[in-house]
């Protein structure tokens, strides 16, 4: 580790104020070190949503070699902490996170960390799986969304629309014309407006109108 390294990782852990610990968070996340990723992982259990989201960023631009520590330390207590890393992984979008994220999206207990789960379920980069691994892990996400699209709190729902849609833009036909045939019936059954706005955005975009000459 250099010694400018250090400093930086320093400046965060002896921040003796909120606003000293985001800027102190943000010149470390924008370092770019792999060195920092420890220090960042950790302030996002801290109680300061903006030095929080300055990790994730930090995280997030580090990329896949940040995926696996993030793995190793999700925290199991800190409902915000999951939160946050949920949502860097999602932004990542490496597939190796894509168990952690089926966990999250159907039984964390934290809201905030179920939509994330969701939204990141549909992101992730499927080209990096091998052919063969390809279409389960895609099936595997769909269902887990498309149950998820049933959820009692329409907030969890509107979650599981953006992910299912985000999936299909991500798949062959062999999971895309379901999600479309089960968007078309989720939006005879959904009542709240938002998500019904939402199911029919996502249709739009898997069924775009003919263009006639």
């Amino acid at each position: 580790m250099s010694q400018t390294e250090r400093q930086l990782i320093q400046a965060v852990e002896q921040a003796d104020t909120p606003q000293r610990l985001v800027q102190a968070v943000q010149a470390l996340s924008q370092a770019q070190t792999q060195a920092a990723i420890p220090t960042l992982i950790a302030v996002l259990g801290y109680n300061n949503p903006g030095a929080a989201l300055a990790a994730v960023d930090g995280l997030v631009q580090l990329g896949e070699v940040a995926v696996t520590p993030i793995l190793q330390q999700l925290d199991g207590y800190n409902y915000g902490a999951r939160a946050y890393a949920t949502r860097a992984l999602a932004a990542i979008a490496d597939p190796r996170a894509l168990e952690v994220l089926l966990q999250a999206a159907q039984f964390d207990f934290a809201p905030s960390v179920r939509r994330a789960a969701c939204k990141g379920l549909g992101m992730l980069n499927w080209q990096q799986l091998a052919p063969e691994a390809l279409l389960a892990a895609q099936t595997e996400a769909y269902q887990a969304l498309l149950t998820i699209a049933q959820d009692p709190d329409w907030a969890i729902r509107y979650a599981a629309i953006v992910g299912l849609q985000a999936l299909a833009l991500k798949s062959g036909s062999e999971i895309r014309t379901p999600i479309a045939q089960q968007l078309e019936t989720l939006l005879n059954t959904e009542q709240d407006l938002s998500v019904r706005s939402r199911i029919q955005l996502a249709s739009q975009q898997l069924h775009p109108p003919t263009v006639r000459a």
